[in-house]
């Protein structure tokens, strides 16, 4: 009896496979409805993040966005580059940002990807964007690059590549290590997630209607959780 219930335990300590840990993703889609003429940023973006989480496969998926917020300062306004917009307390008010990046950080995420529309740019276009001296620059770069790949490919939109944040030369949020110019959602003293990128999606003026299609939004989407899907299993794959 004692060598059967031996052989019964052991058995079951075989068959045991310890339950494997869901994949965590946090969108940020931008919350800014001040740029670019008759369109909204935060429309536009938030509906590529509701079509990539739509998508399947689904993972443990989370948005943080503070548009209509009202206990915050510029929850549906403000740069991701500038103090004012991003670290700055107004009035005991932290930021629409600062809001975001505290709900990013409670869920732990694996991956965090920032979705915006450019302005300015006069080419309707996609660009990919990373922080400068990451511990994770490589992968970042690879992520990047494939989800704007995808993009392009799915849509008209021209593949611009991917560029360290510390490029842009805009307003006048810095990073506390390199102390140059970076976005607020990608630093590493902000955003605890390992891989960070930020995606900028077509231009507010050049790519205007078609940004503001459903279908290309649903297009896009679709792309980008593709995509990420991909580069995930090829990692995981990499890491046995």
């Amino acid at each position: 009896m004692k060598k059967i219930s031996t052989l019964l335990l052991l058995t079951s300590l075989l068959a045991y496979t310890p339950a494997k840990k869901k994949t965590v993703i946090v969108w940020q889609p931008s919350h800014q409805t001040n740029t670019g003429k008759d369109f909204s940023e935060a429309a536009v973006s938030n509906a590529i993040a509701e079509a990539a989480m739509a998508t399947r496969p689904s993972f443990k998926e989370y948005k943080v966005w503070s548009f209509g917020h009202k206990e915050l300062h510029n929850a549906d306004s403000g740069s991701n580059t500038m103090v004012a917009h991003t670290s700055a307390v107004v009035d005991g008010k932290i930021s629409g940002y600062a809001w975001e990046l505290q709900q990013a950080n409670q869920h732990k995420p694996d991956v965090f990807i920032a979705l915006h529309n450019n302005g300015g740019t006069k080419r309707h276009a996609v660009w990919g964007y990373i922080h400068y001296g990451d511990e994770h620059e490589a992968e970042n770069r690879e992520l990047a690059a494939r989800l704007i790949a995808a993009i392009a490919a799915s849509t008209t939109l021209e593949n611009r590549g991917v560029l360290l944040d510390s490029t842009t030369g805009r307003n006048d949020y810095r990073c506390a290590t390199t102390g140059k110019l970076s976005f607020y959602s990608l630093d590493e003293h902000i955003n605890t997630s390992p891989i960070r990128v930020l995606l900028e999606i077509g231009d507010n003026a050049i790519s205007h209607d078609f940004l503001q299609d459903p279908a290309n939004q649903q297009k896009m989407g679709e792309a980008i959780k593709k995509a990420l899907t991909k580069w995930l299993e090829e990692r995981a794959v990499s890491e046995k």
